[in-house]
Protein backbone atom coordinates (compact mmCIF):
# COMPACT_ATOMS: atom_id res chain seq x y z
CA UNK A 1 0.00 0.00 0.00
CA UNK A 2 1.56 3.28 -1.14
CA UNK A 3 0.96 6.55 0.65
CA UNK A 4 1.37 9.96 -0.98
CA UNK A 5 2.28 12.85 1.32
CA UNK A 6 2.21 16.42 0.05
CA UNK A 7 5.45 18.17 0.96
CA UNK A 8 5.49 21.76 2.08
CA UNK A 9 7.85 23.99 0.07
CA UNK A 10 10.53 23.98 2.78
CA UNK A 11 10.32 20.16 3.06
CA UNK A 12 11.14 19.37 -0.56
CA UNK A 13 14.65 17.82 -0.74
CA UNK A 14 15.58 19.28 -4.12
CA UNK A 15 19.13 17.98 -3.98
CA UNK A 16 17.94 14.45 -3.30
CA UNK A 17 15.41 14.66 -6.09
CA UNK A 18 17.92 15.96 -8.64
CA UNK A 19 20.19 13.01 -7.81
CA UNK A 20 17.65 10.44 -9.06
CA UNK A 21 18.89 8.68 -12.19
CA UNK A 22 15.43 8.94 -13.79
CA UNK A 23 15.23 12.70 -13.24
CA UNK A 24 14.49 14.97 -16.25
CA UNK A 25 14.73 18.74 -16.49
CA UNK A 26 10.94 19.18 -16.46
CA UNK A 27 10.85 17.93 -12.85
CA UNK A 28 13.32 20.49 -11.49
CA UNK A 29 12.34 23.28 -9.15
CA UNK A 30 13.08 25.94 -11.76
CA UNK A 31 11.02 24.29 -14.49
CA UNK A 32 8.06 23.80 -12.14
CA UNK A 33 8.35 27.49 -11.20
CA UNK A 34 8.29 28.35 -14.93
CA UNK A 35 5.05 26.41 -15.40
CA UNK A 36 3.58 27.84 -12.20
CA UNK A 37 4.15 31.42 -13.33
CA UNK A 38 3.10 30.94 -16.95
CA UNK A 39 -0.02 28.88 -16.11
CA UNK A 40 -1.02 30.43 -12.76
CA UNK A 41 -0.59 26.99 -11.19
CA UNK A 42 0.62 25.68 -7.84
CA UNK A 43 3.57 23.22 -7.80
CA UNK A 44 2.99 19.90 -6.06
CA UNK A 45 5.76 17.59 -4.83
CA UNK A 46 4.72 14.47 -2.94
CA UNK A 47 6.74 11.90 -1.09
CA UNK A 48 5.70 8.32 -1.89
CA UNK A 49 6.05 5.92 1.02
CA UNK A 50 5.93 2.15 1.04
CA UNK A 51 5.20 1.57 4.74
CA UNK A 52 8.32 2.91 6.49
CA UNK A 53 10.43 3.35 3.35
CA UNK A 54 10.52 6.16 0.80
CA UNK A 55 9.77 4.67 -2.62
CA UNK A 56 10.14 7.90 -4.53
CA UNK A 57 8.52 11.23 -5.35
CA UNK A 58 5.84 12.68 -7.60
CA UNK A 59 5.94 16.15 -9.19
CA UNK A 60 3.18 18.13 -10.84
CA UNK A 61 1.05 21.26 -10.56
CA UNK A 62 -2.53 22.02 -9.62
CA UNK A 63 -4.36 24.46 -11.87
CA UNK A 64 -7.94 25.71 -11.92
CA UNK A 65 -9.97 25.41 -15.13
CA UNK A 66 -13.56 26.67 -15.08
CA UNK A 67 -13.46 26.62 -11.29
CA UNK A 68 -12.33 22.97 -11.12
CA UNK A 69 -9.04 21.77 -9.68
CA UNK A 70 -6.86 19.75 -12.07
CA UNK A 71 -3.58 17.98 -11.33
CA UNK A 72 -1.22 18.06 -14.29
CA UNK A 73 2.05 16.22 -14.67
CA UNK A 74 2.09 17.47 -17.44
CA UNK A 75 -0.97 19.06 -19.10
CA UNK A 76 -1.82 20.09 -22.69
CA UNK A 77 -0.63 23.58 -23.51
CA UNK A 78 2.18 23.69 -20.93
CA UNK A 79 4.93 23.18 -23.55
CA UNK A 80 6.23 20.43 -21.28
CA UNK A 81 5.97 16.89 -22.66
CA UNK A 82 6.24 14.93 -19.42
CA UNK A 83 6.94 15.24 -15.69
CA UNK A 84 5.79 12.26 -13.61
CA UNK A 85 7.64 10.24 -10.98
CA UNK A 86 11.11 9.71 -9.59
CA UNK A 87 11.27 6.25 -8.03
CA UNK A 88 13.83 3.80 -6.72
CA UNK A 89 14.66 0.93 -9.13
CA UNK A 90 12.70 -1.64 -7.09
CA UNK A 91 9.36 0.06 -7.77
CA UNK A 92 7.06 0.01 -10.80
CA UNK A 93 5.26 3.10 -12.03
CA UNK A 94 2.20 1.01 -12.92
CA UNK A 95 1.58 0.36 -9.22
CA UNK A 96 1.67 4.08 -8.41
CA UNK A 97 -1.01 5.45 -10.74
CA UNK A 98 -4.03 4.08 -8.85
CA UNK A 99 -2.96 5.45 -5.44
CA UNK A 100 -1.97 8.72 -7.13
CA UNK A 101 -5.48 9.02 -8.57
CA UNK A 102 -7.10 8.37 -5.21
CA UNK A 103 -4.82 10.88 -3.49
CA UNK A 104 -5.45 13.55 -6.14
CA UNK A 105 -9.23 13.17 -5.90
CA UNK A 106 -9.40 12.86 -2.10
CA UNK A 107 -6.56 14.92 -0.64
CA UNK A 108 -5.96 17.53 -3.35
CA UNK A 109 -9.70 17.80 -4.16
CA UNK A 110 -8.98 17.57 -7.87
CA UNK A 111 -11.60 16.32 -10.34
CA UNK A 112 -9.18 15.45 -13.14
CA UNK A 113 -5.54 14.47 -13.48
CA UNK A 114 -3.08 13.89 -16.32
CA UNK A 115 0.31 12.20 -16.03
CA UNK A 116 3.03 11.63 -18.59
CA UNK A 117 6.35 10.11 -17.58
CA UNK A 118 9.31 9.32 -19.82
CA UNK A 119 9.57 5.86 -18.25
CA UNK A 120 5.92 4.83 -18.62
CA UNK A 121 5.04 1.61 -20.43
CA UNK A 122 1.95 1.34 -22.62
CA UNK A 123 -0.04 -0.75 -20.13
CA UNK A 124 0.94 1.16 -16.98
CA UNK A 125 -2.49 2.82 -16.79
CA UNK A 126 -4.53 -0.40 -16.66
CA UNK A 127 -4.51 -0.85 -12.89
CA UNK A 128 -5.72 2.73 -12.41
CA UNK A 129 -8.31 2.29 -15.22
CA UNK A 130 -6.98 5.47 -16.80
CA UNK A 131 -7.60 6.65 -20.33
CA UNK A 132 -4.53 7.07 -22.48
CA UNK A 133 -3.07 9.00 -25.35
CA UNK A 134 0.58 9.47 -26.23
CA UNK A 135 3.31 12.01 -26.71
CA UNK A 136 4.75 11.06 -30.10
CA UNK A 137 8.19 12.31 -30.94
CA UNK A 138 11.58 11.25 -32.30
CA UNK A 139 14.88 10.54 -30.57
CA UNK A 140 18.59 10.54 -31.36
CA UNK A 141 21.04 8.21 -29.63
CA UNK A 142 23.85 10.46 -28.41
CA UNK A 143 25.96 7.51 -27.26
CA UNK A 144 26.99 7.24 -30.91
CA UNK A 145 30.08 9.12 -32.05
CA UNK A 146 29.75 12.52 -33.73
CA UNK A 147 30.81 10.91 -36.98
CA UNK A 148 28.08 8.27 -36.68
CA UNK A 149 25.46 10.90 -35.85
CA UNK A 150 26.43 12.99 -38.86
CA UNK A 151 26.58 10.05 -41.27
CA UNK A 152 23.16 8.91 -40.01
CA UNK A 153 21.55 12.08 -41.37
CA UNK A 154 20.14 12.33 -44.88
CA UNK A 155 22.73 13.43 -47.41
CA UNK A 156 20.71 16.58 -48.13
CA UNK A 157 20.76 17.46 -44.43
CA UNK A 158 24.52 16.99 -44.25
CA UNK A 159 24.92 19.28 -47.27
CA UNK A 160 22.83 21.95 -45.54
CA UNK A 161 25.06 21.86 -42.48
CA UNK A 162 28.22 22.03 -44.57
CA UNK A 163 26.77 24.94 -46.58
CA UNK A 164 25.95 26.86 -43.41
CA UNK A 165 29.48 26.38 -42.11
CA UNK A 166 31.18 27.27 -45.41
CA UNK A 167 29.14 30.44 -45.96
CA UNK A 168 30.17 31.83 -42.59
CA UNK A 169 27.16 31.34 -40.33
CA UNK A 170 28.10 31.71 -36.68
CA UNK A 171 26.36 29.94 -33.78
CA UNK A 172 26.25 32.02 -30.62
CA UNK A 173 25.14 30.88 -27.18
CA UNK A 174 22.84 33.38 -25.50
CA UNK A 175 22.70 34.28 -21.84
CA UNK A 176 20.44 37.34 -22.06
CA UNK A 177 16.68 37.75 -21.68
CA UNK A 178 16.48 39.78 -24.92
CA UNK A 179 16.76 36.43 -26.71
CA UNK A 180 13.04 35.90 -26.04
CA UNK A 181 11.97 38.77 -28.28
CA UNK A 182 14.28 37.69 -31.12
CA UNK A 183 12.95 34.15 -30.90
CA UNK A 184 9.30 35.18 -30.77
CA UNK A 185 9.50 37.57 -33.73
CA UNK A 186 10.90 34.73 -35.82
CA UNK A 187 8.35 32.28 -34.38
CA UNK A 188 5.48 34.46 -35.62
CA UNK A 189 7.02 34.27 -39.08
CA UNK A 190 7.21 30.45 -38.80
CA UNK A 191 3.51 30.19 -37.90
CA UNK A 192 2.48 32.71 -40.53
CA UNK A 193 3.68 30.48 -43.35
CA UNK A 194 1.28 27.81 -42.02
CA UNK A 195 -1.61 30.24 -41.79
CA UNK A 196 -1.50 30.26 -37.98
CA UNK A 197 -0.30 32.25 -35.00
CA UNK A 198 1.90 31.00 -32.12
CA UNK A 199 0.11 28.87 -29.52
CA UNK A 200 1.68 30.82 -26.64
CA UNK A 201 2.61 34.48 -26.00
CA UNK A 202 6.10 35.97 -25.86
CA UNK A 203 5.75 36.13 -22.07
CA UNK A 204 6.00 32.32 -22.02
CA UNK A 205 9.50 32.49 -23.50
CA UNK A 206 10.56 35.35 -21.23
CA UNK A 207 9.40 33.37 -18.20
CA UNK A 208 11.28 30.27 -19.38
CA UNK A 209 14.51 32.20 -19.74
CA UNK A 210 14.05 33.97 -16.39
CA UNK A 211 13.80 30.69 -14.52
CA UNK A 212 16.10 28.44 -16.55
CA UNK A 213 19.00 30.37 -18.11
CA UNK A 214 21.03 30.65 -14.92
CA UNK A 215 20.71 26.94 -14.14
CA UNK A 216 22.93 25.73 -16.97
CA UNK A 217 20.10 23.38 -18.00
CA UNK A 218 18.89 25.44 -20.96
CA UNK A 219 20.85 25.96 -24.16
CA UNK A 220 19.69 29.10 -25.99
CA UNK A 221 21.44 29.62 -29.31
CA UNK A 222 21.16 32.02 -32.22
CA UNK A 223 22.61 31.84 -35.72
CA UNK A 224 24.06 34.98 -37.29
CA UNK A 225 24.65 35.46 -41.00
CA UNK A 226 27.97 36.87 -42.31
CA UNK A 227 26.59 40.40 -41.84
CA UNK A 228 25.98 39.69 -38.17
CA UNK A 229 22.18 39.62 -38.28
CA UNK A 230 20.39 37.06 -36.07
CA UNK A 231 18.46 34.89 -38.53
CA UNK A 232 17.50 31.86 -36.40
CA UNK A 233 17.08 30.92 -32.75
CA UNK A 234 16.60 27.67 -30.82
CA UNK A 235 16.03 26.45 -27.26
CA UNK A 236 17.18 23.08 -25.90
CA UNK A 237 16.72 22.18 -22.19
CA UNK A 238 18.54 19.19 -20.77
CA UNK A 239 19.66 17.38 -17.62
CA UNK A 240 21.29 14.10 -16.67
CA UNK A 241 21.02 11.70 -19.64
CA UNK A 242 18.23 13.47 -21.60
CA UNK A 243 18.03 16.71 -23.60
CA UNK A 244 15.13 18.17 -25.56
CA UNK A 245 14.31 20.31 -28.55
CA UNK A 246 11.90 22.90 -27.09
CA UNK A 247 11.61 25.41 -29.91
CA UNK A 248 13.19 26.76 -33.08
CA UNK A 249 12.42 29.74 -35.30
CA UNK A 250 13.97 31.55 -38.24
CA UNK A 251 13.20 34.25 -40.77
CA UNK A 252 11.76 32.82 -43.98
CA UNK A 253 13.77 35.30 -46.02
CA UNK A 254 17.03 33.93 -44.58
CA UNK A 255 16.44 30.19 -44.71
CA UNK A 256 18.64 29.76 -47.77
CA UNK A 257 21.56 29.98 -45.32
CA UNK A 258 20.30 26.75 -43.69
CA UNK A 259 20.60 28.06 -40.11
CA UNK A 260 18.12 25.61 -38.55
CA UNK A 261 20.10 22.53 -39.53
CA UNK A 262 23.27 24.13 -38.18
CA UNK A 263 21.63 24.97 -34.83
CA UNK A 264 20.29 21.43 -34.37
CA UNK A 265 23.71 19.96 -35.18
CA UNK A 266 25.29 22.32 -32.64
CA UNK A 267 22.77 21.26 -29.96
CA UNK A 268 23.34 17.55 -30.56
CA UNK A 269 27.08 17.98 -30.08
CA UNK A 270 26.67 20.35 -27.12
CA UNK A 271 24.56 17.94 -25.10
CA UNK A 272 26.55 14.89 -26.15
CA UNK A 273 29.70 16.55 -24.78
CA UNK A 274 27.89 16.94 -21.44
CA UNK A 275 27.08 13.25 -21.10
CA UNK A 276 23.55 13.24 -22.45
CA UNK A 277 22.57 9.90 -23.99
CA UNK A 278 19.14 10.61 -25.49
CA UNK A 279 18.00 13.67 -27.44
CA UNK A 280 14.21 14.06 -27.60
CA UNK A 281 13.13 16.01 -30.69
CA UNK A 282 10.13 17.60 -28.97
CA UNK A 283 7.20 16.05 -30.81
CA UNK A 284 6.29 15.04 -34.33
CA UNK A 285 7.07 16.62 -37.69
CA UNK A 286 8.32 14.61 -40.63
CA UNK A 287 11.01 17.21 -41.36
CA UNK A 288 12.89 15.84 -38.33
CA UNK A 289 13.38 12.47 -40.02
CA UNK A 290 16.25 13.86 -42.08
CA UNK A 291 18.36 13.98 -38.91
CA UNK A 292 18.53 10.18 -38.76
CA UNK A 293 16.09 9.90 -35.87
CA UNK A 294 14.03 7.02 -34.47
CA UNK A 295 10.30 7.20 -33.56
CA UNK A 296 9.74 7.55 -29.84
CA UNK A 297 6.42 7.31 -27.97
CA UNK A 298 5.74 8.20 -24.33
CA UNK A 299 2.34 7.13 -22.90
CA UNK A 300 0.13 9.87 -21.44
CA UNK A 301 -2.56 8.83 -18.94
CA UNK A 302 -5.55 10.84 -17.74
CA UNK A 303 -8.57 10.21 -15.56
CA UNK A 304 -11.57 12.22 -14.41
CA UNK A 305 -13.57 11.85 -11.23
CA UNK A 306 -16.65 12.34 -13.41
CA UNK A 307 -16.70 10.66 -16.83
CA UNK A 308 -18.26 13.66 -18.57
CA UNK A 309 -15.10 15.67 -17.87
CA UNK A 310 -13.02 13.30 -19.99
CA UNK A 311 -15.34 13.89 -22.96
CA UNK A 312 -15.14 17.66 -22.47
CA UNK A 313 -11.36 17.44 -22.20
CA UNK A 314 -10.99 15.61 -25.52
CA UNK A 315 -13.40 17.91 -27.36
CA UNK A 316 -11.71 21.02 -25.97
CA UNK A 317 -8.29 19.86 -27.14
CA UNK A 318 -9.56 19.19 -30.66
CA UNK A 319 -11.26 22.60 -30.75
CA UNK A 320 -8.03 24.33 -29.72
CA UNK A 321 -6.10 23.07 -32.73
CA UNK A 322 -8.95 23.92 -35.10
CA UNK A 323 -9.06 27.43 -33.70
CA UNK A 324 -5.45 28.19 -34.64
CA UNK A 325 -6.25 28.63 -38.32
CA UNK A 326 -9.29 30.78 -37.51
CA UNK A 327 -7.19 33.01 -35.24
CA UNK A 328 -4.66 33.31 -38.04
CA UNK A 329 -7.40 34.69 -40.30
CA UNK A 330 -8.40 37.24 -37.67
CA UNK A 331 -4.80 38.42 -37.49
CA UNK A 332 -4.62 38.77 -41.26
CA UNK A 333 -2.25 35.85 -41.78
CA UNK A 334 -1.94 34.68 -45.38
CA UNK A 335 -4.00 31.48 -45.74
CA UNK A 336 -2.66 30.39 -49.13
CA UNK A 337 -0.70 27.15 -49.31
CA UNK A 338 2.99 27.63 -48.65
CA UNK A 339 5.96 25.37 -49.35
CA UNK A 340 6.87 22.84 -46.67
CA UNK A 341 9.43 24.55 -44.43
CA UNK A 342 12.94 23.21 -44.23
CA UNK A 343 12.55 23.38 -40.46
CA UNK A 344 10.20 24.84 -37.90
Amino acid sequence: MFEFRLLKPHEVPWGTLDAFNDRVVFQTREWLDFIAESQNAAPVVAEIRDRDAVAGYFSGLVVRKFGMRILGSSFPGWTTPYIGFNVLPAYSRSALLAPLTQWAFRELRCVHLEVSDRWFLTNDGEQAQADSSAYETYKSDLTRSEDELFKGMDSACRRCIRKAEKTGLVVEESHDLAFADEYYAQLKDVFAKQGKVPTYPVERVRTLLKHMLATGRLLAVRARNPEGRCIATSLYPGMNDTAFFWGNASWRSEQQWRPNELLHWYALRYWKARGVKLFDWGGGGTYKEKYGVEPYVVPWFYKSKYRALTTIRNEARALFYKSQRFIGRLHGVDQRPVPTPADS
